[in-house]
């Protein structure tokens, strides 16, 4: 198994809200595949998307990322395809208010044995909806019960991994060795979307995951696997990126 990677550069034509980053960051990433028939077409046809991003780095302290400076952040996936063409796309996406690729480093990364997954933005996994409708996302406050979370970790990725490499997972054992909660409060992503002419502001709940995965072989594919389309859902609005630390 192997994953693609760009490193990108981006230039900043605004300020930029760290609660509205993803957001931006996101619709830029969704543009320039759109600017590919073939792409666009393709992204559709999936039910779970193919790449990851990292938010903007360096963070601010202040919570804003300044105009007219560079910033880094990654796109990640397991479609060569994919990474090949956006290395070119980013550049050609021009208008956008924010920001601007001046920039793109990539690189392929070859399976390696992973002994810590860290999740560097917030790993969303949804939960029920309440008697109004509204979705409701895993925590511990409200679900009290870790080894839930664990069991939907494990279940999105047996189904990512038969979808992108059309492979079962037999064995019902988990992934995860261990798994650790690493903020106190739950971590959000906001995006913005529009219906019928009115802007509605989305709040994603999620954690911060540190996880220790098992050593055998279906364990460390599912482990790799995370890194390049994220761990948990809603990887193409920034949830579930992930850095592995090897052997």
């Amino acid at each position: 198994m192997t994953l693609f990677e760009l490193k990108c550069e981006a230039y900043l034509k605004d300020f930029i809200e760290l609660k509205e980053s993803f957001d931006i960051l996101s619709k830029y990433i969704n543009f320039s595949i759109y600017q590919s028939k073939k792409l666009d077409l393709e992204n559709k046809d999936k039910s779970m998307n193919n790449y990851c991003f990292g938010n903007f780095y360096p963070t601010e302290s202040d919570r804003i990322y300044k105009k007219d400076k560079v910033y880094k952040f990654v796109i990640r996936s397991i479609d060569k395809e994919l990474i090949d063409e956006l290395e070119i796309l980013l550049y050609q996406n021009v208008n956008n208010k924010f920001l601007q690729v001046i920039n793109v480093e990539k690189k392929d990364i070859k399976q390696y044995f992973i002994k810590e997954l860290y999740s560097a933005t917030p790993v969303i996994v949804s939960d029920r909806r309440d008697s109004q409708g509204k979705q409701l996302f895993w925590s511990l406050y409200y679900n009290g019960d870790i080894s839930s979370l664990q069991k939907r970790l494990q279940n999105n990725l047996e189904k990512k991994l038969k979808q992108f490499y059309k492979e079962e997972v037999n064995d019902s054992n988990s992934f995860i060795q261990e798994i650790e909660l690493k903020n106190e409060k739950p971590q959000s992503i906001y995006f913005k979307t529009t219906k019928n002419s009115k802007e509605k502001i989305v709040r994603l709940i999620g954690n911060k995951l540190r996880i220790v995965p098992n050593k055998d072989e279906i364990s460390q594919k599912l482990a790799f696997l995370s890194l390049a389309v994220g761990l948990g859902e809603k990887s193409s609005l920034g949830g579930g990126f992930c850095f592995g630390r090897g052997a």
